[in-house]
This record gives structure tokens, sequence and C-alpha cells, in this order.
């Protein structure tokens, strides 16, 4: 479905300078980058990928703007998203692509989460998101319908591309011939985590212009560009959670209640819950029991219906088990190796000795055949299978797979 540009507002654009120092350097080095110079830019309707629209535009780029449609209702990845989306095309002047992907979300993202919790684990949709229903998709589309190359987001990482593999040299891991994968400069807003299962035909091909811009800059670039979401609010849960209100009430829609026993480790029922899908490892508050200590989620039983709980120093873990794991930046090791490891995207990154172990088979069945051991320093709380571990050295991340067990 393409949506036709109309006439966009008047110096809205080119006759600004950026509002900021990084602003302006950014448009830099989108301006002096290798290569072709015609783009696909993801828009989801917020200011972040509103703002790199504007910012590919003010350094003489050619333009297209697609919009995956992912669900109806409220929330970026609506219709709500589309309207927006297709109100910052307008304004600076460019086409607007929607494509229908309910479908393929509902079966790669949706069916997959409910599957997880039915089975007692904590899945992470962002990072499957992008790896089956948008990065490689959207390339896909632009490449067969446009004849473009060139993807761009507004994701807060950066990427190092091939040529410049003597800056890594250090990195613990053969780096030849591999793309590198940064944190985004803006520490509170470095979404690498949830980018660490991209291939590198991906990242070859992918452009991130607030990879060295702060979220305040971006602000302060799109209120100079004039830029209707602007002042939007971000997001702070997950689309599904926009869409439904609560994690609580989307899973309500596919797995009816089934009530449950709550047990210490030695077996002393505490009380009842009513899905193990509402419970997640670590989890401390909102277990609608009481005790003499605060009380952890320790693990989930989906067999006999029973979530285990204890006190907090019953509860760290110093390894677990990660599986599926893709290799970003360096090529698979061999032997152990020392990395950071982020177990949560908002967990502090933890010093870690990383051993490669023989695969399962259900990793090598989805052409992941990487698996490891990691034997965290300090001890580790809310470890949850399902959720991801992403390995990283400094600012470079190295790759990253799925906890299977701890």
């Amino acid at each position: 479905m393409l949506m036709p540009p109309k006439k966009p507002i008047p110096n809205s654009i080119t006759a600004s300078k950026p509002a900021s120092k990084a602003g302006e350097e950014a448009v830099m080095r989108l301006s002096n980058l290798d290569g072709d110079h015609n783009v696909v830019v993801g828009l989801s309707g917020g200011v972040d990928s509103s703002l790199t629209a504007a910012l590919l535009v003010e350094a003489g780029w050619k333009v297209e703007g697609l919009t995956l449609w992912l669900m109806s209702g409220k929330g970026s990845c609506c219709t709500d998203g589309l309207v927006d989306a297709a109100g910052i095309c307008e304004q600076l002047g460019i086409n607007h692509h929607v494509v229908d992907s309910r479908d393929t979300f509902q079966k790669e993202i949706v069916e997959n989460l409910v599957n997880g919790y039915q089975a007692g684990i904590t899945p992470l949709p962002c990072s499957r998101c992008n790896r089956f229903v948008k990065f490689s998709a959207m390339l896909d589309w632009a490449q067969k319908e446009l004849g473009i190359q060139r993807l761009a987001t507004g994701h807060y990482a950066r990427i190092r591309y091939a040529k410049e593999s003597k800056l890594f040299e250090k990195l613990p891991g053969d780096t030849k011939g591999k793309h590198k994968l940064l944190r985004g400069l803006d520490q509170n807003k470095d979404q690498s985590y949830f980018l660490y299962d991209l291939s590198q035909d991906v990242l070859e091909k992918i452009v991130f212009p607030l990879g060295e811009v702060s979220k305040a800059e971006t602000r302060k670039e799109a209120e100079k560009f004039e830029l209707r979401t602007a002042k939007k609010p971000e997001s702070q849960d997950l689309c599904l959670v926009d869409q439904h209100g609560s994690m609580k009430a989307f899973l309500e829609k596919y797995l009816p209640p089934k009530k449950g026993s709550i047990l210490l480790k030695d077996g002393t029922f505490l009380g009842e819950h009513y899905g193990i899908q509402n419970f997640t490892i670590g989890q401390r508050k909102g277990l609608g029991i009481s005790w003499k200590e605060p009380l952890h989620v320790i693990s989930l039983d989906p067999v006999l219906n029973q979530i285990i709980v204890g006190p907090h120093k019953e509860s760290g873990k110093y390894n677990c088990i990660v599986g599926g794991v893709n290799w970003v930046s360096i090529l698979p090791p061999e032997e152990t190796i020392r990395v950071e490891v982020q177990v949560r995207y908002r967990s502090k990154p933890v010093e870690a000795n990383l051993t490669p172990i023989k695969p399962t088979y259900k990793d090598i069945e989805c052409h992941r055949p990487h698996r490891c051991e990691i034997n965290f320093e300090e001890e580790q709380f809310s470890i949850a299978p399902g959720q991801a571990a992403v390995f990283y050295a400094e600012d470079v991340l190295l790759g990253g797979g799925i906890i299977q067990k701890s």
C-alpha cells in the first residue's frame, strides 16, 4: 500500500540548522557515509524513527518511508502509529509505504509468546520480532519493490563495518570479515541488547543515524525540525502491553486462569495462583502471599502448575546455559573467553567466563548451532529461561542467545 506524499511543510527541514552539535555531526556522518545514498526508513510513528528520516533527508539521501502494520488498535505498532508515520512522510515530502504484516506478527510473536508463557518461561519478543518480522522483511521488501539496498531505523545502536576491523584487534575472538554491532552512546537508551540476533548480511545494509545521539538531543532536533512527533510520549512497555493495557490482560485473552499452588522449596504451602504465565523468575512484588521475609519466584513448574518461591539468598545463580547463540561481531569461539554478560535489558553487565558446549538438536534446527555455559563472577538474580543473555566486550556486542536453564 503506497500513500503518495503531499507538499511538505515549507522550510520545515532544509532551512533549519541542527539544534545540537550531536545533530550536526549525525548529518555530517550520513553525508559522508560510503555507498549508495538511497534508503528505506522503518517508521513506527514515534519520535526516534521520525528524526531518523529527517536527518537522512537533511543529509541529502533519497528517502522512502516504510511502516509494517503489525496490529490494530493503539500503540506505535498499531493503527495510531500508521497515522503518525504517514504524517511524518507528508511533512518531509517522501513516499510512505505500508506493508500488512499482521499475520506474520501473529504467528512469529504472539503465538510464540503465548506458548512460552504456557511452558513456564519468560519469552523476549522484541529481539525475535527484530529478526523474524522487521529487519529482514523490510530489507527484502525494499530490494524487491524499490530496488533499494539499505534500511535505516531509529534504534540507539552503532555499526562499524568490516573494513574498520583494525579498531577492534583486542576483542576476545576472531573479528575477520565481521561487521561490528556496538552499544548506542546514550547508555540510558542503548538498544543493542534487542539487536543481538541480526545477521551479518543485515548489518551490512543497516544505518543507525541515532547511534551517537542522546534521547534528549533527539527531542531537541525533532522540535527544531518541527516534526509532529517531537513531543509524542515514549512508550514504556511492549507494543502488546500498549495495545491491551497490561501483559496480564494480553495473556488472559489467550490463556484461561488455571489455579495452582505457591510453595516454598521444602513444599510448604503458602497460597494459590491462577496461572504461571503471570509470574517470572526473580519476581518479588505481586505474589499475593505473605511470609516472615520477602520472597522471590525461584522456579515455575508448568507440569504441576506450581510456583516455587524463596528468600533472596535462595534465588541467586552463578551460571546458566545459553542456546541458539548468534555470534555477531566475532567468529564462534572454540575455547573459553572472558566477556561481560547482560541477562535483562536494564540489568547491569557483569563479567563472566563463556565456554562453548555441545548444541542441542533444537539449537541446530533453528540454524543457530552454538551453545555455551556462562559462569558469572558474581551471583546473579532474575536469570529467567526465555530471556536473552547478550555478550559484550566493553561497547562491542559479541553475540547473544536465549537462556535455556540456570
